[in-house]
């Protein structure tokens, strides 16, 4: 993450603050990034390319092993490396992977058909037993798996074919066809699994995957190589470029100046402080793409005062969100009614349905100090301090929670802001004890695949690790179990939006903004998507040389 620079922050802060005084009540207005242009692709490539320098804003993997990747760095990578079972398109869509198709002769099977023309990067074919075991050892505890919960209602995993597996549920469920898309239903070669074993995807041990880039190095602290993959099954994507290298650049200023000068060729995951140099420049273009990213703050633990629904409600009412998307996000964000980007069911099926719901919903809060004190006041909390971890360096989310921290003083409550390693900060949302000390944490979430359902029980199912401060609405929980066990799309979204109904009014956490997603590519190279989705797709393999640029 990148250096704060406090004085932009309290600069920012200072603009919200006037802006927020002025207003009392109701519904926001538009916010100023409702006329940004947004695409979903850049203009198809022409030529091809010697090496490609891209830049991990966000820092070094500590792993490249598919069933362990759960944020952006390394899904940025893998993305590349080790292809899924289904393919997430720059619109959320769903489409064939290594299966070519799937079907369900009932309602507690799936039957998945492969590619019968794919191979590793060493040569060998990929067949069932592949796709078996790398499903299967994520139920493992030593592997480790950031997708256990997946598994849940699985009960076999077996190949019936050489190119074929079918996966049996004790309940049907929705859900992990979906979850095929990502590092789960990414597919590694089963005898290489079992020589690597607790090594696999660490620069020791490597990878063995079929995508359009072969991992070739990894020198820590300083770099990730990959070469193309010329035998890439999927033909219409063999990469153009040769080579792609990886850096680590998370000073935003170092980063500016890196792709300023063309030492970077491109980035994801611009900071929303630098947009402003990077959109003049005429080294390359700043895209804004459709995004399913989410910045909210949550509680981390039953005993933090943030557990309390009416402390999340109050420092909900001190936000102006649309000054707030204006100065911190640079207009590149919207605000939504919920903590889940509305782009994951923009797509689906059941989009209608999903829309309703959502227009059901009460309007995103205006600023009112005066309500949220009287919810303070209700509350009494007995802790009126409140400590909230950030990754340290990350100038957007300090802006945020330096007018957060204003906000919070007006209604009596004080918030102590504590800035965390990238790597502390990562770890948190999957080990307890790194959370010790802290009331709540700066959440910079994403939504992997196109369902809210998947996201929603993160946060609300008692039995989610995701749930840190003991949510249990039964109701909700009842409902959200149904979804998932519900095949047909609009019964699954209307439980959905039933439980959605529910848990905005007395889940305690405080959306932000749903940022728009954004790329900066230099003038030598274009094809590579703008959405969100990049996470979860080959977006490399798209690149390639601009017109005269070729190499």
């Amino acid at each position: 993450m990148h250096a704060p620079r406090t004085a932009l922050a309290l600069t920012a802060v200072s603009a919200l603050l006037t802006l927020s005084a002025c207003t009392s009540g109701g519904a926001t207005t538009p916010s100023a990034a409702q006329n940004l242009e947004l695409t979903s692709t850049t203009p198809a490539a022409s030529g091809a390319l010697d090496e490609i320098t891209w830049n991990l804003p966000l820092g070094e993997p500590t792993t490249l092993d598919p069933a362990k990747v759960g944020d952006y760095s390394p899904s940025t990578v893998v993305s590349n490396l080790c292809d899924p079972l289904l393919r997430l398109n720059a619109d959320y869509s769903v489409g064939p992977g290594l299966a070519t198709a799937w079907n369900r002769p009932d309602p507690k099977t799936l039957v998945l058909d492969l590619r019968d023309d794919v191979r590793f990067w060493n040569g060998r074919p990929m067949t069932a037993a592949d796709v078996v075991a790398s499903l299967e050892r994520q139920r493992a505890a030593a592997t480790r798996s950031v997708n256990t919960q997946v598994l849940a209602t699985v009960r076999t995993i077996t190949a019936t074919g050489d190119h074929q597996v079918t996966v049996t549920f004790s309940t049907p469920d929705v859900l992990f066809l979906k979850y095929l898309v990502n590092g789960f239903g990414a597919v590694s070669e089963a005898a290489y699994l079992k020589k690597a074993g607790t090594s696999y995807g660490t620069a020791r041990g490597g990878l063995m995957c079929t995508g359009p880039f072969e991992l070739t190095g990894w020198k820590s602290g300083e770099s990730i190589t990959a070469v193309r993959n010329d035998a890439y099954w999927d033909t219409g994507l063999r990469p153009r470029a040769a080579k792609l290298t990886f850096k680590f650049l998370t000073d935003a200023g170092t980063l500016t100046s890196a792709l300023l000068s063309g030492q970077i060729d491109g980035s994801y995951e611009i900071p929303s402080t630098v947009s402003k140099a990077l959109r003049s420049s005429d080294t390359g273009t700043l895209y804004h793409g459709p995004s399913a990213q989410t910045v909210f703050v949550a509680p981390t633990g039953p005993t933090s005062p943030l557990a309390d629904p009416r402390i999340t409600q109050a420092l909900s009412l001190v936000l102006d969100r649309d000054a707030l998307v204006r100065n911190v996000f640079d207009g590149a964000a919207r605000t939504e009614k919920t903590f889940i980007p509305s782009l994951v069911w923009k797509n689906s099926e059941a989009k209608d349905v999903y829309a309703k719901g959502y227009d059901a919903l009460p309007a995103v809060p205006a600023a009112d100090v005066t309500r949220a004190r009287r919810l303070v006041d209700e509350a009494d909390p007995k802790q009126r301090t409140v400590t909230v971890a950030m990754g340290a360096g990350d100038q957007q989310s300090l802006q945020i929670l330096t007018f957060l921290q204003a906000g919070a003083k007006r209604i009596g409550l004080t918030l102590a802001i504590k800035q965390l390693q990238p790597t502390q900060m990562s770890g948190l949302f999957y080990d307890p004890s790194l959370r010790t000390g802290l009331d709540a944490t700066m959440a910079l979430g994403y939504v992997e695949i196109p369902d809210p359902l998947s996201y929603a029980e993160m946060f609300t199912s008692p039995a989610s690790p995701m749930n840190w401060t003991h949510y249990d609405n039964p109701e909700v929980t009842s409902l959200l179990t149904r979804a998932r066990a519900t095949l047909d799309p609009e019964g699954s979204a209307q439980l959905f939006t039933r439980a959605q109904a529910l848990y905005t009014k007395d889940l305690p956490i405080v959306p932000i903004a749903v940022p728009h997603e954004r790329l900066f590519l230099n003038k030598r190279l274009s094809g590579a998507p703008a959405s969100f989705a990049y996470l979860n797709m080959p977006w490399a393999a798209h690149l390639g040389a601009t017109d005269g640029n070729a190499s």
